[in-house]
């Protein structure tokens, strides 16, 4: 597409007892990952409406098939020894490549719309830096006009400080903030959410 628009979408590689394990201990494994299926689904959805360049970074591995589209969308390996670096790096590259928009999102959001990716990348014509905060006291996308490797450092990734810790690094920075959307991590982030509550099985789970 070539645009200087670009998505990353951090996800992780779909496989039995690798995926959403929080969730798991309450759900059972085989729940846990047809929910992360159901909201990689979901997520694959969304980034079909866009119309920018998409990169999908994985965990694990680059599968040779997976769900996403190979003329819409590069794959790549996720590196780096903790999530801080693993994003500072899928940032980097993009800077690197000529990008002047990139958000970074995951793929466990049930609440996410084609809306708050499109208004990150309206808003990042305007701000250095957008954020849309979750509920559990981390953010479900960041995005950049500039590189702020400091942005990657010093967190306490899984921990609810991060989006706090956040911000204080952007004090001196234009920053929007999206709405405040909840990532689904743990058995209580279900519960608004009936069709993924469906694809749990009572015998399976330890809730």
């Amino acid at each position: 597409m070539n645009t200087k628009q670009l998505l990353i979408v951090f996800t992780r590689n779909p496989e039995l007892g690798k995926v959403k394990t929080r969730l798991a201990k309450t759900v059972g494994e085989k729940a846990a990952l047809s929910i992360y299926e159901t909201l990689l689904d979901h997520t694959k959805r969304i980034v079909d409406s866009i119309e920018v360049d998409v990169a999908i970074y994985y965990s694990e591995n680059v599968p040779d098939n997976d769900i996403w589209s190979d003329l819409k969308c590069s794959k790549h390996l996720q590196i780096g020894r903790d999530l801080g670096v693993r994003m500072y790096n899928a940032f980097n590259d993009a800077f690197e490549m000529g990008y002047e928009q990139v958000q970074l999102i995951g793929s466990d959001l049930f609440d996410l719309k084609v809306d708050h990716i499109q208004n990150g990348f309206d808003k990042l014509k305007e701000h250095s830096v957008v954020l849309g905060p979750a509920h559990d006291g981390g953010y479900y996308l960041i995005g950049l006009q500039k590189m702020i490797p400091e942005l990657f450092e010093n967190k306490s990734w899984g921990a609810s400080t991060v989006f706090q810790q956040t911000l204080l690094d952007l004090k001196h920075e234009n920053v929007f903030l999206l709405e405040t959307l909840n990532d689904i991590d743990v058995f209580e982030d279900l519960q608004y959410h009936p069709e993924l509550m469906k694809l749990i099985n009572p015998n399976d789970t330890t809730h």
